[in-house]
This record gives C-alpha cells, structure tokens and sequence, in this order.
C-alpha cells in the first residue's frame, strides 16, 4: 500500500507540535524552580539575619543544664548525691594500678604496669567516657537513676596486714536507705573483689532484681588492630560450661540459664565480670566501628541479679583487668583460663595437645633459655624428635625412590599413556623394593594438628608479646621487612615478613627435593603442583606471628638435613638394587584370590 503524502506531512506536523510543547513545558518548569529557590533563599537570608547563629559553647552549656536537672529530678531522696565533683583514688598492687571514681563508686581505669601498648605506653583497660559498670536504683516511690549518676561519699581506705587494701565508697538516701561499694585490692593480683551492700535492698530495687548494666570500650593494644579484632571475643561461663562468640564483626548473645562471669577479651587482654553467686539472666552485645579509630570494640552488657526477699543484702562479685595468661587465670579456678584459645572450632582438638605437650615444653625451655626464639627453635627441635619415629620411615622409603627412578622412568617410556598398566609394573617395583608409596603422606598428615596447634599456641602466648628475635621486633605478630606503597590481596598485606620468605623457599626446597625422587609426570598440572603449594604459603603466612613462621623455617631446615643425611649415609643404593634382584629371582606365590580365577 503506499503511503499518501498528506498523510506524511500530517505525521511530522504532529511531531513537531509535539517536540515544541515539551520544550515549552520544560522551560516553564525551569523558571518555576527557579523562583521557587530565590523565594526559599530570600526566606533563608532573613531568617539569618533576624536569629544569629548560636554560639556551640552555650548550646553544650544548655544540655549540660538540662541534663543536671533531669539527674536532680531523678535522684529522689538521694538528691544530695546528684550534684557534686568527681574525684579520683589510685591504688597500687604492684600489677596493677587502679584508678577509682565516686561517681558511681566504680574503677575508672586500670593501668597494667607489666605490659605495654603498640605506642610504648603501658596497657590501660577502660578509661574512656563510654567505661561504665552500674545498676538503677529506685530513689523514690516513682522515681529511679543509675549509680553511675550519684556521687558516693570520699573513700575509706584501709591497709590490712596480708596486704590487703579496702577501698569503701557509701552513698545514704534522706530516708535511711544505705548502698556501700567495696573494693578489695590485693597485692600483685589482677583481680579484684567486689561487693555491693544494700541496706533496704526491697525499696532499692523493684522485685529485689539488680540489673547490672556493664559498658566495655576495648582500645587497640597491638600494631595490627585488624588482626586484633579477628583474635577478640565476648566469652562466658554458662550453666557451667564455656563458651565464647567471635567478635570480630560484632556479636550479641543472650542468656536464660545461671552465668558465673562475662569477658570481653582482646588477643592479649581481657576486662571480665564475675558474680559470685551467678547471674541469673540477661545479654551482652558488641558493635565493631568501621572506622580505622583505635577502638576494637564497644561492649554493652545487662544483666540480671535476682536476690532473695529481705531489708538488707550483700552481693559478693569481682572484676579481672589483666593479661589472657593461662596459669594466672587458672588459679581463680573459675575456667577463666579457657579464654586462652588452645584451639577452637573443628581443630579445638588441639588444645590438648597445646596443655599438655607444647605448654610444659616450651616452659621447660623458657626457664632456662632467654631469647625466646632460642626456645621456639629447642620446641622445633623436640617436635620433630617425638615424631621422628612416623617419619624416619617415611624419609626412607622417599630415598629408595630416588634409587628407582631410573627404573620408573625406563617403565613410564615403555608404557606411555597406559596409566593402566604402568601403575600395576610400579606397585610391583615397589614391592620388590620395600617402598611404601603412602610413606610420603606421614608427615603431611603430621602436619596439620601441629600446624593448628602452633597457629593457635603462638596467638595466645602471651610471653611472645614484643619480645625480639633476629629482625624481628615482635614474635607475637608478623615481621616486616618491608613497606609496600599498596595492599595486596588475598591475605598478604600491605608489608613483606622475611621470616615468611625463610618459610616458603624452604618449603620450596623441600618441594624440588621430593620431585627429584618421583618420575616425570605426564599430566602438567601434577608435575607443577609441588611448587604451587610454597607458593600459596607465601599468602597464608605473611600476616601470621613471626614465631610460627620461625618455627616452620627451623622445621624445613631440619627436614632438608634429615633427607640429605638419609639419602647420603644411611641409605646403600646397591643393597637395595642387590635385594630388589633376590626378591624377583624368589619363585612367585599366588594368592588364594590368583588362584581362584587361574
């Protein structure tokens, strides 16, 4: 059909008009908004100029006010309490140095005088505004506050003879009601005991339940704060049983059944809460910045304390602030020392091996020998003498392949893509020789619980922390012997650990070494696998601790010493040919399932 000409210029014309309204409506649109934002500014400009801007500091000024008079109307009959200074009490144990508070009768901050920080100041847990441990009291028939608002009383500080100090804050209501927090310190101890005293504990709480509200800001403590929060959790004793929750990207756990005690625990430190008598329920919870700020984490916990119905009553509890040291821990024989991670998951098998063959042995060493990479080493040398044994025979029965290659090489020509029958000639070459083809798995296999053991042994010892060896300034983290301008994906960094290099090219040796003893394989892929494998240790271990990596080249090296002394010394390549010679003059003897089928 063709097309009319009218019809044409009818389609364009509409097209046209069609274009022009849509130009026009935009147009007309534009200038709308445009005199609808000179109209909203001439508004904002007057709006300036008739209200100045205000000034911060009497803003911060008028929040304060508002929030001093809703803490003096909160506070009831222990108004007198609501309005007074701060002032701080230090104590001195010899570990520890505890900084008190009369507001809420609390510790401020603890200073561990042992250990230092990343930045070379001495490790101090709480401390910030966030730190807080207190409980809501009822101040009134209607009215109730937090004791972390009301100023306690100046403390009475006694010295027993055990050397013993008593730190006791009281704060007393209009009405008769008495709260004592008191405080016994004692000497060269991280903990610290801790009881609440109320008298008219029925009027103090409703339904005689403490809610204890606990508020941890865990700070950075190493030079990794990354690898910090990976090693951080929020562990408990529940119903009498251990547990803990990985705290790296935030965590929250609730309970319903008895808790003994709660720890926010960092890779080396950890703040804890014990009641001795339990808690009965409640949560804790912890948010993780995503920041780079030095903060590992923010931990808020409520829990709750149900006491029996009378006037007055004492509730014994404890706070720790120190270091994750395993026999310090244990003897406050509260499972405290299972925060010390031996091994966890799928592989928390190796925590025993951790307690009781790993720990005893490095502290046999530790005890006489100085430079704790001096002791790693001595552990190395020990490991591979308790499992020489598994693996001596594993070493030989790699070196008598060597003797074979020749021959396996002349049978993989013979055969060539028979894999068939090229597999059936080795196994009866293996035979005739006294090779076991699976010998060379031992210490692999070997190798994996002391891998997880080690990993997890030498990210929790504590006596590693910022002890130095060779270039390495800190055992406990990875070695740098290197800055890069970038980051490396997959693990590696933004650094380079030399004692990661010593690892990986010792394992690269021992790689070459084992491929010198088997023939020459057809498929590739398995010819090059062996060197692959050093390779991707190469990423695995270069943020690891510097003593794993240690360990691992101590390891390689006695590795490579043993199979060239093996190889060299002990083993007779013409025994071996002379007894592969007897074994196939011997007439052969068919098995019942050979006979059966002949």
């Amino acid at each position: 059909m063709k097309t009319d000409n009218n019809t044409v210029i009818g389609f364009v014309l509409i097209g046209i008009l069609f274009i022009g309204y849509f130009w026009f409506s935009n147009r007309q649109q534009q200038a709308i908004l445009l005199e609808r934002q000179r109209t909203e500014d001439s508004i904002a400009r007057t709006k300036a100029i008739a209200a100045p801007p205000a000034d911060p500091a009497i803003a911060k000024s008028d929040s304060l006010r508002r929030d001093s008079l809703n803490i003096l109307n909160a506070a009831g009959n222990f108004q007198s309490a609501a309005a007074g200074s701060e002032q701080l009490t230090v104590i001195d144990n010899g570990l520890i140095k505890i900084t008190f508070s009369n507001k809420g009768a609390q510790p401020k901050s603890v200073e561990l005088k042992n250990y230092k920080s990343f930045d070379s100041t001495n490790v101090v847990l709480g401390g910030s505004a966030f730190d807080n441990i207190s409980y809501t009291i009822n101040t009134s028939s209607t009215q109730s506050s937090p004791t972390s608002t009301l100023f306690f009383s100046q403390p009475a500080i006694s010295k027993e003879a055990d050397g013993r100090q008593i730190v006791s804050y009281n704060l007393s209501s209009a009405d008769g009601q008495n709260i004592t927090h008191q405080f016994i310190v004692k000497p060269n101890n991280y903990m610290i005991d801790w009881n609440i005293m109320l008298n008219g504990a029925n009027r103090l709480l409703t339904g005689n339940s403490l809610n204890l509200n606990w508020q941890v800001q865990a700070r950075q403590q190493q030079s990794d704060i990354n690898y910090e929060r990976q090693q951080s959790r929020l562990c408990y004793v529940e119903d009498g049983s251990y547990d803990f929750t990985n705290a790296a990207t935030g965590a929250t756990e609730s309970f319903d059944r008895p808790v003994n005690w709660l720890s926010v625990k960092q890779q080396f430190f950890n703040a804890a809460v014990i009641a001795r008598n339990n808690f009965n329920s409640g949560e804790i919870g912890i948010t993780v910045p995503e920041d780079t700020s030095r903060i590992v984490g923010k931990a808020v916990a409520n829990m709750k304390l149900q006491l029996p119905q009378a006037a007055s009553a004492t509730i014994p509890m404890a706070l720790y602030y120190g270091p994750n040291e395993f026999n310090v821990l244990k003897q406050y024989n509260l499972k405290m020392e299972s925060i010390v991670d031996l091994g966890s998951g799928m592989f928390s098998f190796v925590k025993y091996i951790n307690r009781y063959i790993i720990m005893p042995v490095f502290n046999f060493f530790a005890g006489f020998i100085h430079n704790y990479g001096w002791v790693i080493a001595f552990l190395t040398i020990f490991i591979r003498l308790v499992t020489s044994p598994l693996t001596y025979t594993s070493y030989l029965s790699g070196a008598k392949m060597k003797v074979l290659r020749p021959e396996l090489d002349t049978l993989k020509k013979k055969f060539g893509d028979d894999q068939q029958g090229f597999a059936m000639q080795q196994m009866k070459l293996f035979r005739e020789a006294g090779v076991n083809p699976l010998g060379g798995c031992i210490p692999a296999l070997l190798q994996i619980p002391i891998f997880f053991a080690l990993y997890s042994f030498f990210n929790s010892e504590i006596a590693l922390r910022g002890q130095s060896f060779l270039w390495a300034k800190d055992l406990s983290s990875y070695d740098v012997f290197a800055r890069l301008p970038f980051s490396i994906p997959f693990g590696f960094g933004n650094h380079i650990s030399l004692f990661t290099l010593t690892a990986v090219i010792t394992s690269f040796l021992i790689s070459i070494y084992n491929m010198s003893m088997t023939p020459d394989q057809g498929n590739p892929v398995m010819k090059y696998m062996p060197y692959f494998f050093p390779f991707i240790l190469l990423f695995i271990f270069n943020q690891l601790p510097s003593a794993l990596t240690w360990y691992y080249t101590v390891s390689n090296v006695i590795t490579l010493l043993l199979q060239f002394v093996i190889q060299n010394y002990i083993i007779d390549h013409d025994k071996i040919l002379a007894k592969m010679d007897e074994t196939r003059k011997k007439p052969k003897v068919k098995s019942k399932w050979q006979q059966r089928y002949d």
